[in-house]
């Protein structure tokens, strides 16, 4: 039975050594570029998580053995290119924003006619800014006013094109990308701020040719993928959680190992260090690619600020526990340029500033941002809106909280981070779990 609520419960302090599921958006890639390799690839770390499995569903659907996962080990043996077989109906991707995206990119190339849904909460997110510059290409794909379901016709010739992404998205970055291993002529995405770059490495892991010029990024179909062996990283995402619970539990030193550290992923942990957070990175190292390192983070006071916007692409999925942070600040934390915010797997802004102001906090919101001024965060219910980022984040509230806070649908943690309130309580956090 999934767990539906959280009672978090305030606790004294966080110590120990802990460590956090593979990286969401790495595991994703590893499956997709996995499956259109040549040969048979062994991806070590996988988390397996709802959104990841629902990729690894689609392609299983698609004619590719994918044996796993086991101890999160999971290990594909690819196609090649032109490998992938028509679903005999419609994929399902669950939760999972990155799934549909990114699959729309790979299969508006096959010669065969798909369609991907979701679950209630994904058919409500804008696909408009994959089907457009997609079509743009020569893919044939209807949407429903803008939302899945996608529905996608095969046997369409695509062409590369010069993309200038309108918003900063690693998710329409690299859907285009996909398609580009597929089109004639080159393809160039266009960045107008940083993004995760995990699809440009993972071409290289792959032995993809990709040419990357400040915010250009290009490709051409003269290539293959051929198969090698990849141990994901922790996501940075997930330990964003526990840098936020250290850093505002008095007394607590708490060490992550074997974090990825991407810089293009790293915005937590500088904005964290702007409000004077206590974050220490050792044993660096690299896994393939990525770049790795344990987190040594100890509690420091915190000071509200006005988040620099050059950091907001680098920080988008920590939003949520960050507003935790500055919560507890001494002072206001002003964010703008965030309204990628309002268009997740709940509009986090309203959500986050509902819940804050249920726990006495005074903030403001805005279309792009909010205001948060720091104070004592009281018990209470909140609601995650179905999200897994706004029900961990109030999970971490309640560690600080002057009474236990009762946070509401939580099934969706299980998107992310399965094993979430296990890894918390033994890092000190007192999280009992219950269903309504």
């Amino acid at each position: 039975m999934s767990v539906s609520c959280f009672v978090s419960n305030p606790v004294k302090r966080m110590s120990g050594e802990i460590s956090v599921p593979g990286d969401k958006s790495i595991s994703h890639r590893a499956i997709i570029f996995a499956a259109i390799a040549n040969g048979k690839t062994t991806v070590s770390g996988f988390l397996d998580g709802d959104d990841c499995l629902a990729t690894i569903a689609a392609f299983r659907a698609m004619g590719v053995q994918i044996d796993g996962p086991v101890d999160q080990q999971v290990v594909i043996h690819g196609v090649g290119k032109h490998g992938l077989q028509q679903p005999a109906q419609v994929i399902d991707c669950g939760n999972s924003g990155t799934s549909i995206r990114l699959l729309a990119g790979l299969l508006a190339a096959q010669a065969f006619d798909s369609e991907l849904t979701g679950d209630h909460s994904l058919q409500n997110r804008p696909m408009a800014r994959v089907s457009k510059p997609l079509m743009a290409m020569g893919a044939d794909i209807t949407t429903s006013e803008g939302k899945p379901p996608l529905q996608i016709r095969g046997g369409r010739p695509l062409r590369g094109i010069r993309y200038d992404m309108p918003v900063a998205s690693a998710q329409v970055k690299s859907c285009l990308l996909l398609a580009g291993l597929y089109a004639e002529g080159e393809t160039t995405v266009i960045e107008p701020g940083v993004t995760r770059d995990h699809t440009e490495r993972m071409l290289k892991t792959f032995s993809w040719p990709v040419k990357i010029n400040n915010n250009e990024i290009s490709l051409n179909a003269d290539g293959e993928c051929h198969a090698t062996d990849i141990q994901v990283p922790g996501d940075i995402s997930s330990a964003a959680f526990f840098l936020v619970a250290a850093s505002i539990t008095p007394g607590s030193e708490l060490l992550i190992r074997n974090v990825g550290i991407n810089p293009t992923r790293t915005g937590v942990i500088q904005i964290l260090d702007k409000m004077g957070a206590d974050i220490r990175l050792v044993n660096e190292r690299f896994f393939g690619e990525e770049p790795v390192a344990d987190l040594l983070v100890q509690y420091a006071p915190l000071n509200g600020i006005d988040i620099p916007l050059e950091l907001v692409p680098l920080a988008i999925d920590e939003f949520p526990v960050i507003f935790i942070a500055a919560a507890c600040a001494h002072g206001t934390t002003r964010l703008r340029g965030a309204q990628e915010l309002r268009s997740k797997e709940s509009d986090r802004i309203a959500a986050m500033v509902d819940g804050l102001q249920r726990m006495g906090i005074k903030t403001k919101a805005c279309e792009d941002g909010l205001d948060i001024e720091g104070g004592v965060l009281q018990g209470g219910v909140v609601h995650s809106y179905h999200d897994h980022r706004i029900a961990m984040a109030f999970a971490i509230a309640g560690a600080v909280a002057q009474h236990p806070v009762t946070i509401k649908d939580c099934i969706n943690v299980s998107t992310s981070f399965p094993s979430f309130v296990q890894t918390a309580n033994a890092a000190g956090l007192h999280i009992g779990e219950y269903h309504d």
